[in-house]
């Protein structure tokens, strides 16, 4: 299968259906990204088809937890996973990426002029920072893939909710039981969903914890 067809065939088995035009964002998107992997290290995944497994398609593994017209952050996006993935899909939230190095910054503000997202943006700053221009108290859901511990990514998403916000952390086969060892978290957070599945065409487990106040 070329890349194409895996991302066409692990859409759906997500439960999305790509548009004609969402494919070729998501083509466009990963021309740019080995465009710019000359210059900047923005994946250690070379292999085109790999690229679409364990980025695209894992960034759409939380897609049936976000609902649309909602305000969005992307927390530590890298090379924009999984807030510009997310966006292709459901075009009707309001994305804001953040990543605290300038030189992805300044790739995922190419990706969104090039695939002309409206309602995009990338904002360069380290999340922690009280000064990185993100609002406060804004978003509906802070999303963060895989980073750091779940105590961390939620003290440090917190500040970003709106009131009824709610946290979508991506985590390795493992989650279920890093929340239940984050005994700080538990006393101030609740888990209100999640998600255990298998990445297609992948053997790789992939659990979403979704967590609120």
């Amino acid at each position: 299968m070329t890349a194409r067809e895996i991302l066409i065939a692990g859409a759906n088995e997500l439960g999305i259906s790509l548009s004609v035009e969402q494919i070729q964002l998501f083509v466009t998107y990963l021309d740019i990204l080995k465009l710019w992997q000359g210059k900047v290290n923005l994946t250690s995944i070379k292999d085109n088809k790999e690229i679409v497994i364990r980025h695209f398609l894992d960034s759409l593994t939380i897609h049936n937890f976000v609902k649309g017209e909602s305000r969005l952050l992307d927390i530590g996006s890298g090379a924009g996973f999984p807030g510009i993935p997310l966006k292709i899909v459901i075009p009707s939230i309001d994305m804001t990426v953040l990543d605290s190095t300038q030189k992805k910054v300044y790739f995922l503000k190419d990706v969104i002029r090039r695939l002309r997202l409206e309602r995009t943006s990338a904002v360069w700053g380290r999340a922690e920072s009280e000064d990185n221009g993100v609002r406060r108290h804004y978003y509906d859901f802070v999303i963060a893939r895989a980073v750091g511990t779940v105590d961390k990514l939620v003290e440090i998403s917190k500040p970003y909710l709106a009131d009824h916000g709610k946290i979508i952390l991506m985590r390795g086969k493992s989650g279920l039981e890093e929340w239940s060892n984050s005994t700080v978290v538990s006393k101030n957070f609740r888990l209100l969903k999640f998600g255990d599945l298998v990445l297609p065409y992948s053997r790789r487990s992939r659990v979403i914890l979704v967590v609120e106040r």
